[in-house]
């Protein structure tokens, strides 16, 4: 039918009737080849039926309709085709087709190759089968077995019993492909009947289900609609003939057979020719139709007219579509060769429908035959970069786009990008495709005009698509990760290399299955390129390996301008040995294809490098190749020179090689040196142009008469020679580097197939998402900046999603993969799109909201910060910036502007202080009436801000709502560590200089470090010292107070609160509290107040976690500091301005440590010298408060630097003012300044705190806590008078000159105006608004410290020895604690005593009084009574006299009777004491000093008072004093015969006889002449200054020396007690009372009166009261005193 029909003539009639005819011809031939039984066409008829159509396509006279039609059959049977192409198998070489018919439409021979193919069954699923595995034997339905084999990596089943052709044709129509155009070819029961018929019982081997539901449909059953597009390895088992050429001649005759049809039609074989069989058609039909579309596309032939290149194009890509054609051997070898070599040059075409046609073919066919096309593939690229970049007016806008379009879609091939990495930028002699690619789009994703057009987003696209693939990898990463650990498959592992490749997630190993890897399970694919060291090499590899190609290129360079420059070059670097290698050097020649082929040949053949010359000669394999064909590849390699000898050596080695490599054909090299040498010649005859106009080419038979004899004088093999003409004549041996047009073209055209005949031609196919990294690397930036710029020009919300998306994905690849420098550049960019950093403040809401772009930006950069915060480095930078643009424009949500502080009712206040700074020297009502009158920072000139303005502030709000700002601050806790520092390094930048930030932006940043740092109270160490550095910069280097101290000084108060209760930080917590004592004391006490409340919520919660003696000393530094105005320890205000200058540096150990030993300024006192040279100035002394009552109390006064010299405190580094203090003072002697009465109330508040709860009384603090008690009572006294009078003056603060004036009243109250109004009156002195409330508040305050003294004073006994006991317990080291009562008295007794004894000298009388019946009590207390008499003595001398001396100044001028009750009971009450403790005191060697200081007071009270109350009781007490002392005998000699009266009794009476003159006669009547006696003694020396020398130093020694020799050390009371140790033998070593006229030494009884006469004599003539040597008071002077006070006349005499 077909022969009938292709070679049907008819006889033309008109046009129309004619093309019916066609039409009707062209329905038949389509329907003959697509029904089933058209599989049995033979190669012949199939090829005629296509030539037939072609012909009626390309007749340009017939319609349109009638070509098209034609079109459409050729498409559908080119589908066809194609799509059974997998089934057919090649056939051997050798198996030549008989009478094929030759496919042409013109002249031009078909190559003799073309072959007969075996014919493979079409792929139906076959019933009866089960899945068949390699080597598997199966059993069919009649028994015998299959054994399957498995060819190509298909299970095929051989069924080994001939069968006649007609048999084989009815069995192949089971075929019923469904192609794309949907046309369905036959049912499938017509060929089940088929089948059915001609089942032949005869051939046991063949054998088909019978039924269609015999047996159940396999499950690898595989549905042939997939057959099409389906690659070789899913095709199911197929059915197989095993025919062969015999078979075929044979069975034609025997088995001739009708075919009855089932509507009954008889059908008649034709009768062939003996000999031949009809084959049905396979792989030579279907090669030479490819053949002959290829040929159609080639633009050189100028046959070929549009239509039909545009044809074969068309039919090209259906092919393509249709079948795997890369499986063909055959066909691929004119697939690489003229097809590709076509489809590049139509791209030069400027017909735009031929190119885009042409590009559509290279995409199909680099989608799926790159691996055998590298270099085509190169050239290919490398044509579209040129489309794409040059700047030819000629070339139309479209062919750029489309060329655009073809890369985007060739990115969007899975893995493609990668594969163009590894097997082109990783290849050191191709160009770096994927990186130049990058640039290539990235420059043009940026628009010049500044509109975008389609090539942008293209670009963009394509960039994107890199983007979205490795971001789709790394997600699934991530799933992976978390889903499943990998299957157990063949696995390739990788290392990461660089140190970045573990990053949030930490990289799994790369691990690919075998289903990814589908070149791991096939033997074609595992060649791997020679520089690779395993299939898939790892990143550190490809660094390697790229650095190495930048070092090639270069040495390439110079190679081509001085061989032996570029030689040189590359061995320095080590790419090539030293001494030259030159085997190593002749492939580098060789493989290099940028060398410049003439330098190459003018090294190889310099006479220097003979050994090369060889050595490039081997690296050819000429095996099997003709001579001519050889020296076509030799001269392929290099440029030949022009000079004969250069041209004989290089032949000369050739020729060798040749021969070698042949088995030395030709007589000998001579013979083949000529034939070598005639061809270059012939070349040149045929050729070259110069000639060719001189002579007329050479012939065939010159040619051979030109070689008569040559071969050892025989001819060559006339063949050869003929064949050898030929090729030559035909084809030019190109010389490289001068050719132009075709010739060149084609040159380069075969050195690009040669090179991709080598190993260096083999395509790596990776698994997708190898080496994302690497791609990410290089093109992250590009990708970001042209996503900024489409972001920023572009107006469409798609493009406007597109750039954010692709943000989105960088930032999660960044993160991923932990690349913190992309991430950055990321957050940097988009910031700059919020708007936020630009605008000014004012403008800001109304700017930020109507801008939706800036919204968009603003919700990326939160997103993206929370999502991926960890890889946040320097961005943080930005994004704070960002924060604080909203927070100056009011847009933060209020819980970030919200902050804790103590002081204020709600607990909390706002950052936000709504006032223009002109306003911030007003007083409060005006800036509350200017917050009334203006509406925020608008100017009263405007009305308010407009509808517009307000709505857009709403979005504004809306939009940052949206972003939680706040949520960066909660989840930094999972943040991790050094993204954490790098934001709060950001944070810390924030401090206010003039620029930039101000002091709210500060606030607000140190604010949210505060709450970061709370947030990661886990892991506080690794963040402590940045905190710590930024809070001791911001208070200690404050000269003024501001709003910033103030909130870093709570913030500094809030993290001691929360971080105490954990063990890791708390002391180094604790030391950061003395940041609050380094600041400037002006400064601090403007804070007291929040301090105070800070501290107190500090020990409210933290008290027990407290527990290193430093610490507390801290803590009561502080509250005595806040609470009563005390100046910081003078040395830590030092070392603070000293180290101004880089404090950050400092880290919490390197605090100084104040030791008392290094300091001697420990006090707080302002400076030496001013001390001392101001004391006698009223105002200054801070014992007493002037000078006149110092005189009348007849105490010495000691200055300061008496008491200096003292021994460092108990503590190793107590700060402040450890106990060194003027023990003879009730007060505790430091200056104190203003203090704030709020401060003061609630320092008294902790401290009774602490004390009210044992648990808190620990020995590290205990005296601490005495002593900040006394400072507290001082503070206290008389209403806090002290700091009311220093406040009214202006008081100097510094001791560094900074003079800092008090401002006036509202001055101080205004911390800063608010407009809010709600805290006008923080910070300043509160007390100062609240007057009437202050007596009250003192008055508590004064009863409750009293109370507190009390408390401790009762129960220090108890427990000092529990501490005791259980430090016995425990056998801890350190400070022993000892609980006798000599330690007691020292640190408890006593110090309180004196503080309860300082409050009976308040002004206020009930203070008095209660502080009186409190001392009492304190002093019969029970635990007291087992003090020994020193410590008595000091308590008279610590704490009575001075108390009585203080009682006698006008306290409280108002309340005179008040006054005289309180010096009666504090007279009664010494009295009491004497008495009670008489016993002791008598053993002391100073009793007679006490005695007379006693009496001495009641000498002074009976004069002190205008009302009878003292002048009554003083003599009933001295009364009862003298009769006890009577009675206990004191005023007898110890070794008095009858009792006579002793010294003592002499000198009490002549004391009491100035002031009570008739007492004696009243008491002691009998004892009164004696008595006179002695007194007249002393009359004669009125003067003592005519002493002679001897008595006056008797007086001095016997007197003075045993009170001075006195222990009163009494910080040291294990010290040795030198009373007692002087020589027997001298005349003071007795004690007093044997100083008596009746001693037993050799003195003369007039002595003793010399001796008394100073103490009596002045007192006596009644000399007014002078700072009499009377007291004697040796405890005044501490034992360390370097003179003996006494001891000169001048003192004695003043």
């Amino acid at each position: 039918m077909a022969d009938a029909v292709t070679h049907a003539r008819f006889v033309g009639t008109d046009p129309a009737s004619d093309e019916v005819v066609l039409m009707k011809i062209l329905q038949v031939l389509r329907t003959l080849l697509l029904t089933p039984a058209g599989a049995h066409l033979t190669n012949e008829s199939v090829c005629e039926i296509m030539q037939s159509c072609f012909r009626i396509c390309f007749e340009m006279r017939l319609s349109e309709l009638l070509r098209k039609s034609a079109e459409h059959t050729l498409v559908d049977m080119v589908q066809l085709l194609f799509t059974r192409l997998p089934q057919f198998k090649e056939e051997p070489k050798n198996y030549m087709g008989t009478n094929m018919k030759k496919l042409k439409m013109r002249a031009g021979g078909m190559s003799d190759s073309s072959k007969w193919k075996k014919q493979k069954r079409s792929p139906r699923p076959l019933r009866h089968m089960t899945k068949v595995t390699s080597g598997s034997e199966l059993p069919t339905s009649n028994g015998t077995t299959l054994s399957s084999n498995l060819t190509g990596g298909m299970p095929f089943i051989d069924v080994p019993t001939p069968i006649s052709s007609a048999s084989s044709e009815a069995a192949s129509t089971v075929v019923s492909p469904s192609t794309d155009s949907g046309l369905e070819f036959s049912s499938q029961t017509t060929s089940k009947e088929d089948l059915t018929d001609l089942e032949q019982p005869g051939s046991p081997g063949y054998s088909t289900a019978t039924e269609p539901g015999s047996s159940e449909l396999g499950q690898e059953g595989v549905h042939v609609e997939k057959a099409q597009s389906a690659s070789v390895e899913s095709i199911p088992e197929v059915l197989e003939e095993c025919t062969s050429p015999a078979d075929h001649s044979d069975s034609a005759s025997v088995h001739d057979m009708d075919y009855v049809n089932p509507r009954g039609v008889r059908f008649t074989q034709s009768s062939q020719k003996e000999g031949t069989a009809l084959v049905p058609y396979g792989l030579p039909c279907i090669r030479e139709l490819f053949r002959f579309l290829i040929s159609l596309t080639n633009p050189h032939d100028r046959h070929n007219s549009e239509v039909m290149i545009h044809m074969g194009l068309h039919l090209l890509t259906v092919a393509l579509e249709s079948a795997p054609v890369a499986q063909c051997q055959t066909l691929l070898g004119l697939i690489k060769d003229e097809m590709c070599r076509h489809l590049l040059q139509l791209l030069s075409v400027e017909r735009l429908n031929l190119y885009a046609a042409s590009l559509r073919v290279c995409f199909l066919l680099f989608e799926s035959m790159r691996e055998h096309l590298k270099f085509q593939l190169e050239m290919y690229i490398k044509k579209l970069m040129e489309i794409i970049t040059v700047e030819n007016p000629k070339m139309p806008y479209e062919m750029k786009e489309m060329a655009l379009e073809a890369i985007v879609q060739l990115w969007h091939i899975p893995s493609f990008v990668t594969e163009l990495y590894i097997n082109y930028d990783c290849d050191y002699y191709c160009s770096n495709l994927f990186e130049d690619l990058t640039k290539l789009l990235s420059k043009n994703a940026f628009p010049v005009s500044g509109q975008l057009y389609t090539t942008h987003l293209l670009s963009l696209d394509a960039l994107l698509t890199v983007i979205d693939s490795t971001e789709a990898h790394c997600q699934a990463k991530v799933l992976n990760s978390l889903t499943q650990q990998e299957k157990k498959e063949a696995r390739v592992y990788w290392q990461s290399s660089k140190s970045h490749y573990t990053g949030k997630r930490g990289l799994k190993d790369f691990s690919f299955s075998s289903s990814h890897l589908p070149f791991l399970a096939d033997k074609k694919f595992t060649r791997k390129p020679p520089r690779f060291s395993c299939l898939l090499p790892d990143p550190r590899e490809l660094i390697e390996i790229k650095n190495k190609k930048k070092l090639l290129i270069t040495g390439t360079e110079q190679f081509n301008q001085k061989p032996k420059k570029g030689i040189q070059f590359l061995q320095e670097k080590g790419l090539l040995t030293i001494p030259m290698d030159n085997t190593e050097v002749a492939q580098w020649l060789r493989e290099n294809p940028r060398l410049d082929k003439k330098m190459i040949g003018e090294f190889v053949s310099d006479r220097k490098n003979i050994d090369l010359l060889e050595s490039f000669v081997s690296t050819f394999s000429f095996q099997g190749l003709r001579l001519d064909e050889a020296l076509r590849l030799y001269l392929e390699a290099f440029r030949l020179p022009g000079e004969a000898p250069v041209i004989q050596r290089l032949l000369e080695a050739f020729t060798e090689h040749w021969r070698n490599c042949n088995g030395s054909p030709f007589a000998n090299s001579d013979a083949c040196f000529a034939l070598a040498y005639a061809v270059i010649l012939l070349n040149t005859d045929q050729h070259n142009h110069n000639v060719r106009k001189q002579n007329a080419p050479m012939t065939l038979e010159e040619f051979r008469k030109n070689l008569k004899g040559v071969n050892g004088g025989k001819d060559f093999e006339q063949d050869i020679l003929e064949d050898m003409y030929h090729a030559i004549k035909n084809e030019e041996i190109v010389m490289p580097e001068e050719q132009t047009g075709l010739v060149r073209e084609n040159y380069v055209w075969n050195v690009l197939l040669h090179r991709g005949a080598t190993p260096e031609g083999i395509f790596l196919r990776v698994p997708a998402g190898s080496y994302d990294l690497d791609l990410f690397t290089m093109t992250w930036g590009p990708t970001i900046a042209a996503l900024s710029y489409v972001f920023d020009k572009s107006l469409e919300e798609t493009i406007i999603q597109k750039a954010i998306s692709g943000f989105r994905k960088c930032a999660m690849i960044s993160a991923h993969y932990g690349l913190s420098d992309v991430f950055d550049n990321l957050i940097i960019s988009l910031c700059k799109f919020t708007a936020l950093s630009s605008e000014s403040i004012e403008n800001l809401p109304s700017v930020f909201g109507s801008n939706p772009k800036a919204h968009i930006a603003a919700k990326t950069v939160f997103h993206l910060a929370h999502r991926h915060g960890d890889i946040l480095r320097e961005g943080w930078k930005n994004i704070m910036e960002a924060m604080l643009q909203l927070f100056r424009a009011q847009l933060l949500p209020k819980a970030m502007v919200e902050v804790e502080d103590f002081v204020d009712p709600n607990g909390k206040i706002s950052l936000q202080r709504e006032e223009t700074p002109s306003n911030r020297g007003e007083s409060t009502v005006l800036s509350f009436v200017s917050w009334l009158t203006l509406s925020g920072t608008e100017q009263s000139s405007v009305r308010g801000p407009s509808t517009e303005n307000q709505e857009a502030k709403r979005a504004a709000l809306d939009c940052i709502k949206h972003c939680d700002p706040e949520k960066m601050i909660t989840e930094s806790k999972f943040l991790q560590l050094e993204s954490l520092q790098e934001l709060m390094k950001a944070l810390v930048s924030v401090t206010p200089d003039e620029e930039t930030y101000d002091e709210e932006d500060a606030a607000f940043c140190l604010e949210m470090l505060l709450r970061i740092v709370l947030e990661n109270r886990d892991r506080v160490g690794c963040v402590w010292q940045t905190v710590r550095d930024h809070l001791y910069h911001l208070c200690v280097q404050a000269q003024d107070f501001c709003f910033l101290v103030e909130r870093a000084v709570v913030g500094l108060l809030r993290l001691a609160i929360r971080l105490l209760r954990r063990e890791e930080i708390s002391g180094q917590v604790l030391l950061s509290l003395r940041i609050l004592l380094l600041m400037k004391p002006s400064v601090l006490s403007r804070v007291s107040h929040q301090v105070a409340y800070g501290l107190h919520e500090l020990l409210k919660t933290n008290a027990a976690n407290i527990h290193s003696g430093d610490d507390w000393a801290t803590l009561f530094t502080l509250l005595e500091c806040i609470g009563s105005g005390v100046k910081p320890p003078a040395a830590l205000q030092a070392t603070a301005r000293a180290e101004a200058p880089d404090a950050g540096a400092q880290s919490d150990s390197e605090l100084p440590s104040y030791h008392q030993n290094d300091v001697s300024l420990d006090r707080g006192y302002t400076s030496d010298s001013e001390v001392y040279a101001d004391h006698c100035r009223p105002g200054k002394i801070h014992r007493s408060a002037t000078d006149a009552d110092v005189v009348n109390s007849g105490w010495l006064v000691v200055g300061k630097d008496d008491i200096d010299n003292s021994k460092p405190g108990p503590g190793p580094s107590r700060l402040g003012p450890s106990p060194l203090v003027n023990q003879y003072s009730l007060t505790v002697g430091l200056d104190l300044g203003p203090h704030d009465t709020k401060s003061l109330l609630k320092c008294v508040e902790s401290l009774s705190f602490i004390v009210r709860d044992a648990a808190h009384i620990t020995p590290d603090n205990f005296e601490l806590c005495v002593k900040t008690l006394r400072i507290f009572v001082e503070a206290s006294l008389n209403g806090g008078c002290k700091s009311q009078e220093k406040r009214g003056k202006s008081h100097k603060y510094d001791s560094k000159g900074n003079r800092f004036k008090k401002k006036s009243k509202e001055g101080s109250v205004l911390r800063r105006p608010r407009t809010s109004g709600q805290h006008a009156t923080r910070g300043g002195h509160s007390d100062d608004d609240e007057d009437e409330g202050v007596p009250a508040s003192y008055h508590t305050v004064s009863l409750q410290l009293l109370d507190l003294m009390h408390t401790l004073h009762t129960r220090a006994a108890s427990i000092y020895s529990s501490w005791a006991e259980e430090q016995r317990h425990l056998e801890t080291g350190g400070r022993k604690i000892e609980a006798d009562s000599r330690t007691l008295w020292a640190h408890c007794w006593c110090p309180l005593l004196q503080g309860i004894a300082c409050l009976c000298c308040d002004a206020r009388r009930q203070v008095r009084m209660q502080a009186l019946t409190y001392l009492q009590r304190a002093l019969l207390v029970h635990d007291l009574q087992k003090l020994d008499a020193l410590e008595w003595e000091s308590c008279f001398n610590k704490v009575l006299f001075p108390l009585l001396t203080k009682l006698l100044e006008n306290i409280s001028p108002a309340d005179v009777g008040g006054m005289e009750e309180t010096r009666m009971r504090a007279s009664t009450l010494l009295s009491k004491v004497f008495l009670q403790h008489l016993s002791p005191l008598l053993s002391l060697s100073t009793f007679a000093a006490l005695w007379l200081t006693i009496l001495d007071f009641m000498d002074k009270y009976m004069h002190a008072g205008s009302s009878d109350l003292l002048s009554e009781a003083i003599p009933e007490s001295l009364k009862n004093m003298l009769l006890v002392m009577d009675t206990a005998e004191i005023f007898h000699n110890a070794d008095a015969r009858g009792g006579s009266p002793s010294a003592l009794w002499e000198i009490t009476w002549e004391r009491i006889d100035c002031f009570l003159p008739h007492l004696r006669d009243e008491l002691f009547k009998q004892t009164v002449i004696q008595g006179r006696s002695c007194h007249l003694a002393f009359l004669p020396f009125p003067d003592p200054m005519p002493l002679e020398p001897h008595a006056q130093k008797t007086l001095a020694s016997a007197h003075m020396t045993p009170p001075l020799a006195l222990p009163v050390d009494f910080e040291k009371p294990e010290g040795p007690r030198p009373a007692n140790s002087s020589s027997p033998g001298s005349p003071v070593a007795s004690s007093p009372n044997r100083l008596s006229p009746t001693s037993d030494g050799p003195p003369p009884l007039a002595q003793p009166p010399l001796i008394l006469q100073p103490l009596a004599s002045p007192l006596q003539v009644g000399v007014p009261p002078m700072t009499l040597p009377i007291i004697l008071n040796p405890a005044l002077i501490e034992a360390t005193s370097p003179v003996p006070l006494l001891a000169t006349p001048h003192l004695i005499g003043s």
